[in-house]
């Protein structure tokens, strides 16, 4: 059973943020998500946190500009994610930018299915093959981790600077620098930045020690608060958590693509999801634009995805893009194939009754592909509101490594669960790392069963029957004056995602249609009926749930009534705008 509520807020702060002359619905919502005072609305750049309480930046900027200044040659190593792949071009554009266009600067994206995840030796090796030799390594999205890393850099003649927002292991690497939020004793107010946050960060320090020594003036200095549009994707698609600071950098770098002034392979990129960089918002970003710069590295090689956040050539990012567009494709077969049967396996515990008794869900099969299991994780921890670990053979292993990712629910620390099962038992889990609610994790084969028992007790350990009962907070009922396209494109052109989430409604409505859309997504017309109980007037509305084919209520009597939680979007078709529902949930307790 799924328990709805409404999320609290104070009727006082939203009536002082009204009365700042925000919208009145608005007012209501962000009340509800935290903010205190009309101060709190603004999104200007200068909200912006300083550099100065960001462990190491200033210490590091001073580092790259004696670098900059020798010519000396340097390689920045990514991660294979969204993140990683904005944080790399964010690095290189930014280091051209303020060392000027001869910079000695290249990049290495490790093979997701060669090399694994981070800084590693082999990385390693391969880096010291580059021409020139770098000098400088530096890691963005990844490092914080990479130990063996390090040493075997040191030992090649390269140092090494560490940017990352990971949680750190019981021992940092020997590097030259490291520039990461989460590390101890680091005291800036937002543990939330992305790596490709914490890499602009960089450049935002490495520029104020250029222009004091110099270099530029305030009227000259290159303007890296043109790469925020990359910034806004990284940190959208990462799923961080969208605290202020983080909603500024979003929030800036999405006035870059709706005003089409953003790097090519971003405009590309929604020319190429059929998505209107006009009306950009962060829907687009995590859902749309996302997905197909992260199906390279899931499916072929994110150095494809760089090269495109890269260009400035117009007709190679489309080219480049319509080849993402292909992967991602290709990519959403090979996950829909992977959730059958996944979802078949799991059917059989619930056959058996068992399927209730399971704190957590761990799953692998010989036939699924590495580059995607974090999806079908994901997946099934939305189903069945359990953390998920998902497993593939792991390449170059010889068959005898699995490699998983986990995805976790509230209140579950994912990485915290998976270092508490490593030192229970020793070399069970040959290397994992990642955040509280997404982590990526090494085992054998042969140990799997162990893993799955290890870790279904540390999850049965730390999760209450209130954690895994699923909640859906909703923001209330809308008024029947609210259902406009205006109000949609409102609440679009806001700043919603992780931990400061996306309006959801609640209310009544008397179902007057049912129909499937393309035989999986279920399509409904219905009257909005208001808190006095009657149906609203006019034409009804249409409402789309998708990937639910059985209808509402189940045996869709006439004029039943069904109260719902969904999200309110305006829908453009020909020219006409009219309001659509969303719906994220069904109240069957409360449905007649």
């Amino acid at each position: 059973m799924s328990l709805f509520s409404q999320r609290p807020f104070s009727e006082r702060t939203a009536t002082w943020l009204a009365q700042s002359g925000l919208h009145p619905l608005l007012a209501r919502l962000y009340a509800a998500r935290g903010l205190q005072s009309p101060e709190e609305l603004s999104l200007d750049l200068k909200q912006l946190l300083s550099p100065v309480e960001l462990k190491n930046c200033i210490d590091t900027a001073t580092l790259l500009a004696d670098i900059l200044d020798k010519k000396e040659p340097m390689l920045i190593v990514a991660d294979y994610d969204c993140d990683g792949a904005t944080a790399c071009a964010v690095g290189l554009r930014g280091l051209r930018m303020l060392g000027g266009p001869e910079t000695p600067i290249q990049f290495l994206v490790p093979n997701r299915f060669t090399m694994g995840y981070g800084l590693t030796p082999e990385v390693v090796d391969l880096a010291a093959q580059q021409n020139p030799k770098p000098k400088y390594l530096i890691t963005v999205d990844n490092g914080i981790a990479s130990e063996a890393g390090v040493d075997r850099a040191r030992e090649l003649g390269m140092e090494v600077i560490v940017t990352d927002h990971h949680l750190p292991g019981d021992n940092l690497p020997k590097a030259l620098a490291i520039v990461n939020p989460n590390q101890p004793g680091c005291t800036f107010p937002s543990k939330a930045l992305a790596g490709v946050g914490v890499m602009f960060y960089l450049l935002v320090a490495l520029r104020a020690e250029l222009r004091k020594r110099g270099k530029f003036t305030n009227e000259t200095q290159p303007k890296v608060e043109n790469l925020l549009d990359l910034v806004a994707l990284g940190t959208v698609a990462d799923v961080a958590q969208l605290d202020r600071n983080n909603r500024v950098l979003v929030s800036n770098g999405l006035k870059r693509i709706r005003a089409g002034i953003s790097q090519p392979g971003i405009q590309a990129l929604f020319q190429a999801a059929i998505r209107d960089p006009r009306k950009a918002n962060t829907f687009d970003l995590g859902f749309a634009i996302g997905p197909r710069l992260n199906a390279a590295g899931r499916l072929a090689d994110m150095t494809l995805g760089i090269r495109l956040l890269l260009t400035d050539n117009a007709d190679e990012a489309m080219t480049l893009a319509h080849e993402l567009d292909r992967i991602n494709r290709e990519r959403r077969v090979i996950e829909t194939g992977m959730q059958e049967t996944a979802l078949s396996h799991l059917a059989e515990d619930q056959l058996a009754g068992t399927m209730a008794e399971r704190t957590s869900i761990c799953l692998w099969n010989p036939e699924w592909h590495q580059g995607v299991v974090g999806i079908v994780a994901s997946r099934l921890k939305e189903r069945f509101n359990r953390p998920a670990i998902v497993f593939a053979p792991a390449d170059g292993s010889t068959g005898e490594e699995l490699r998983g990712s986990g995805r976790s629910i509230t209140g579950f620390h994912l990485r915290d669960a998976l270092d508490l099962v490593s030192k229970r038992e020793p070399g069970l889990i040959l290397k994992f790392g990642g955040h509280a609610m997404a982590a990526g994790l090494t085992i054998r084969k042969s140990d799997f069963e162990k893993f799955d028992a290890r870790f279904q007790k540390v999850a049965s350990e730390l999760l209450t029957e209130e954690l895994l009962e699923r909640r859906h907070a909703h923001d209330g009922i809308l008024e029947s004056s609210d259902f406009t396209p205006e109000i949609g494109d409102l609440l679009a052109e806001e700043i919603w995602g992780q931990g400061f989430p996306q309006p959801v409604f609640y209310g009544e409505f008397e179902i007057a249609q049912q129909s499937l859309m393309k035989e999986k997504h279920l399509r409904l017309m219905v009257h909005p009926i208001g808190t006095a109980g009657a149906k609203s007037a006019g034409k009804p509305l249409t409402a789309v749930w998708f990937n639910r084919t059985q209808s509402l209520p189940a045996k869709a009597k006439a004029k039943a009534k069904a109260k719902l939680a969904y999200r309110l979007v305006t829908d453009r078709y020909q020219g006409q705008a009219r309001v659509q529902l969303m719906i994220e949930a069904h109240d069957e307790a409360a449905s007649t």
